[in-house]
């Protein structure tokens, strides 16, 4: 490990610092969250969200046309803006910087970062980061957002197309991030995360058209980097969600159900380590032995040996003191 990352410690003495840090970042009190937000089936699942469910159809059905026009080239740009959007957009920036912050970058990194992670449609960093952090603070207990218990359908989808949206709740997802809500860059591109997705699907049109010479090139382009590319990393995610809290292995005995998932991990980028994740929220690194892939911890360790990142939390797995952070 390079000397940018804080030396794993096993046991409590990491576990202790690694819960310190997330009830700074990840949650507010229970008192907080009854009153300014309520999350769940019982509050949101009262009708359809027309407009979510209407861009999600469209999507699969441009998902579906994409499979119809293949070519090595249109796959070759969804799987660089997959890595992009899903591994360092969702799975480093949204999710392992700036949820929980466990680790450091420079502030344009940061935002660059967050960039990417606008290109997956999953919403703006203000909406994502309140919405999991709640889901740590209420897992699979009444009020997480999006647990199992509720239905496997609502923890993979139904939670977003049923009830009322939230993207637009700035007011009170604020008072889960307290953090973003302060930054200026962050509350604009909640407010317009739709753009960095709009701007892409136009370069792709242009590009697709000039490489083909056609504009059916463009749209074919456009079908795969957008349309298919994005479809596919919206059920990946919503995996994590779903899948990593109803299957696969328990090593740490936490409060809710998370799920150590091989397959969600090999989709995701090492999300699907989910139990390891709800054990140690805070640790950068969500594999924690050998053979548990986490690529995505792989990109955050590259960045700390060019000087984009520092202070990286990392726990490791002591089988003698197999306990969740705080424990």
């Amino acid at each position: 490990m390079p000397s940018s990352i804080s030396n794993p410690v096993a046991g409590g003495s990491l576990n202790s610092s690694v819960a310190t840090l997330d009830e700074r970042t990840s949650a507010p009190s229970a008192t907080s969250q009854r009153d300014d937000l309520r999350m769940g089936r019982e509050v949101n699942g009262s009708g359809i969200n027309w407009i979510t469910a209407i861009f999600i159809a469209i999507f699969h059905i441009g998902a579906i046309a994409a499979l119809f026009c293949f070519s090595w080239q249109r796959l070759a740009v969804a799987t660089i803006l997959w890595v992009l959007s899903i591994n360092f957009g969702i799975g480093v920036c949204y999710h392992r910087l700036l949820t929980h912050r466990g680790f450091q970058t420079p502030k344009w990194v940061e935002y660059l970062l967050t960039l990417c992670a606008t290109l997956s449609l999953e919403g703006g960093p203000i909406f994502w980061v309140a919405v999991h952090r709640v889901h740590h603070q209420n897992s699979d207990h009444p009020g997480d957002p999006h647990t199992p218990k509720e239905g496997p359908w609502w923890a993979h989808i139904g939670w977003l197309v049923l009830g009322r949206s939230m993207h637009s709740q700035s007011t009170s997802l604020a008072r889960y991030v307290p953090d973003l809500a302060r930054d200026r860059f962050h509350v604009w591109i909640s407010k317009y995360h739709y753009m960095t997705l709009v701007v892409c699907g136009l370069l792709l049109m242009g590009g697709g058209t000039l490489v083909d010479h056609s504009l059916m090139g463009g749209v074919k382009l456009v079908l795969w980097g957008i349309f298919l590319r994005v479809t596919l990393g919206l059920h990946a995610t919503w995996l994590v969600n779903s899948a990593t809290h109803m299957w696969g292995g328990r090593r740490f005995a936490t409060r809710d159900d998370s799920r150590n998932n091989l397959l969600v991990a090999l989709l995701t980028g090492g999300e699907g380590w989910h139990n390891n994740h709800h054990a140690h929220p805070v640790s950068a690194r969500h594999g924690l032995t050998w053979y548990e892939l986490d690529p995505n911890f792989w990109l955050i360790w590259l960045m700390s040996k060019v000087g984009l990142a520092r202070k990286i939390q990392v726990a490791r797995y002591d089988k003698a003191n197999p306990k969740p952070a705080g424990v």
